[in-house]
């Protein structure tokens, strides 16, 4: 049974929302504004958010930027924005998953079961390499003189996945699943801006990647040898 924070406006789809969730498991606090929605999460063990963009008090992305400065909850966006940059601004700001209205209820318990066993599978793992370490229990990246690297929540979820991969390659269609969600295989775009962003962040020549390693055509691998 996971425990899920579900903060929409609309009362009508909230309730019915929440009543279908219930009846498929789940432990469902609700709220109606972002207000609301900060007070529960400081006051409640909340496993998954379930956050609407469009409240009445604040906007989603700015619940979804207080919110990351005291947890790191999985949060899944429900929003009625379709425009890529919509989606973008909210993973840049902290979600980890991004789900466009009209959805289906199944559509989001799958979002909902990665969300969970992607939390589940973290562990206190260090991997270092000749310039920098990820910490995958503290999720952070310091370089070799002690500076730590700022990495956006999705730019994490990218080099996460693949130092997790201890190695081996990771296709597209499973890297883009595993970060953006159920849906989001065939978006290879938005791989390449992020693992862009990631070597001008971490490698020594980003033209000429040490660390992450294209295979053209089918994905992307973490070299920690850095050969």
């Amino acid at each position: 049974m996971t425990t899920l924070l579900l903060v929409e406006d609309d009362e009508g789809l909230r309730k019915a929302l929440a009543l279908t969730l219930r009846a498929r498991g789940h432990q469902v606090a609700e709220a109606g504004t972002g207000a609301q929605a900060l007070d529960l999460l400081g006051r409640k063990r909340v496993e998954v958010v379930i956050l609407d963009l469009g409240l009445p008090d604040l906007d989603g992305t700015e619940v979804l930027r207080r919110l990351r400065t005291t947890s790191e909850v999985p949060v899944i966006v429900l929003s009625a924005r379709r425009d890529e940059i919509d989606k973008v601004r909210a993973l840049d700001a902290g979600a980890d998953d991004y789900v466009s209205k009209p959805f289906g209820v199944d559509e989001l318990l799958a979002r909902v079961r990665a969300a969970v066993r992607r939390t589940s599978n973290r562990e206190g793992r260090v991997v270092r390499t000749d310039d920098f370490t990820v910490d995958l229990g503290r999720k952070q990246v310091v370089r070799v003189d002690g500076a730590p690297v700022h990495l956006t929540p999705t730019e994490w979820g990218v080099l996460e996945t693949l130092v997790r991969a201890d190695g081996l390659l990771v296709a597209t269609a499973d890297l883009l699943s595993e970060v953006w969600g159920p849906g989001y295989e065939s978006q290879g775009n938005y791989l390449r801006v992020y693992v862009g962003q990631l070597r001008r962040k971490l490698e020594p020549d980003p033209a000429h990647p040490r660390y992450l390693i294209t295979s053209a055509g089918m994905g992307y691998r973490f070299d920690v040898s850095g050969a």
